[in-house]
């Protein structure tokens, strides 16, 4: 029992209120008898409801589950049968207190549903603009004891409800076993290369059909395989040029000229463009080279393992070393002496001329002061 509890702890039971509706899930810890196919009593939005369980699932993250009331009973289900059965009569009330007011005059009232108990009663209808529906509903409510709600659906709603057989000749798919509509395009239809007139694409609701979104990913995976129109490519019976691609086949229709088409298989066709791409590479420079040998086809001397110095290059043949006496040695200390002399000198030169100049006043100054007075100066003073 235990074990029950804590496998139920980490589940959901996911319940069903239509035929063909979508799942809302529920927590069962509190009924972890439960088993798929039971009918069971929840609380919802509109009141108290009776579902039936199509399974167990693990609970998505951080999304809040109620929890299981209560299993249904043979008085529930009796009840939920009476009250279906009442639920005619009520719509054709329903429609002659609508017919009687202006404004609901553009809606179309499709069913009316009972909860199992009997205590809620709701009207679904369609219309092409947003109705207000609060004359309707004071009337409606002084007609049935039930607690009266008006819901205006879609037209794709609509059809799902009546059902009947769409244009394949057999019944609709929103009425068999699509439990939510999922958004379709224009764009599907041309990528599946569908005749754009409406009584190609559109279905009973007045909608696109439902069921151009079935095989859409298939032709788009298979159109991204194949050459685009208008290109020319290699087959094995010529160079053509492609006029229409055939994702189902996959294989394209190839004009070779002259009225001569052939359909031409994915694995036979050769890239024309790209093997004349990689030859252009080929014989064209690139700027990306290593160190090492390029393979890139650029011409020796160009490449950038030729523009660097050749630091692996073989080392010159060594000359023959003279052999050193003392009178050499001392021509060549005689001959490096002037050398470094006039080496000295061209850096004095290159001293500014404002130190030059400075010390040139000095120079001067300190000799006039070491020059002998004349006797002339002397007899004045005295």
């Amino acid at each position: 029992m235990q074990a029950a509890v804590a496998e139920s702890s980490e589940r959901v039971a996911g319940v069903r209120f239509q035929k063909i509706g979508k799942l809302y899930h529920f927590d069962f810890s509190s009924h972890p008898e439960v088993e798929q196919g039971d009918f069971v009593i929840v609380d919802t939005r509109r009141g108290r409801q009776m579902g039936q369980v199509m399974g167990f699932a693990a609970p998505d993250a951080g999304r809040e589950v109620r929890r299981i009331l209560r299993p249904a009973t043979a008085r529930d289900l009796a009840l939920k049968q009476h009250w279906e059965q009442q639920q005619d009569a009520a719509l054709e009330v329903c429609q002659e207190v609508a017919s009687n007011l202006r404004r609901m005059s553009e809606a179309k009232f499709v069913a009316a549903q009972y909860n199992y108990d009997g205590t809620v009663i709701t009207f679904l209808f369609s219309a092409e603009q947003k109705i207000d529906t609060t004359a309707l509903q004071k009337r409606l409510q002084r007609k049935f004891e039930a607690r009266v709600e008006l819901r205006q659906i879609g037209p794709r709603d609509v059809a799902k409800l009546l059902g009947g057989f769409g244009a394949c000749g057999i019944t609709r798919c929103c009425s068999t076993f699509l439990t939510d509509f999922s958004p379709i395009s224009i764009k599907m239809a041309k990528a599946q290369g569908i005749s754009l007139s409406p009584s190609e694409i559109t279905g009973m609701c007045g909608r696109l059909r439902c069921c151009l979104v079935y095989e859409y990913e298939q032709y788009v995976e298979a159109r991204r395989k194949l050459p685009r129109r208008n290109k020319r490519i290699g087959t094995p019976h010529g160079e053509g040029r492609v006029l229409d691609q055939l994702p189902l086949r996959d294989a394209v229709l190839v004009d070779f000229g002259e009225g001569s088409r052939k359909t031409v298989l994915r694995e036979d066709i050769i890239p024309l463009e790209e093997f004349r791409k990689l030859a252009e590479k080929a014989q064209s420079p690139c700027d990306k080279h290593g160190d090492g040998s390029c393979d890139c086809g650029m011409p020796v001397g160009q490449r950038q393992a030729d523009r660097l110095p050749a630091r692996s290059a073989a080392p010159s043949p060594a000359a023959p070393k003279q052999e050193s006496t003392p009178e050499k040695d001392g021509e060549a200390a005689a001959t490096d002496k002037p050398a470094r002399r006039r080496s000295r000198g061209g850096d004095k030169s290159r001293k500014s001329p404002r130190r030059s100049r400075r010390r040139g006043r000095r120079r001067g100054g300190s000799q006039s002061s070491r020059q002998p007075k004349p006797a002339g100066d002397e007899t004045k003073k005295r």
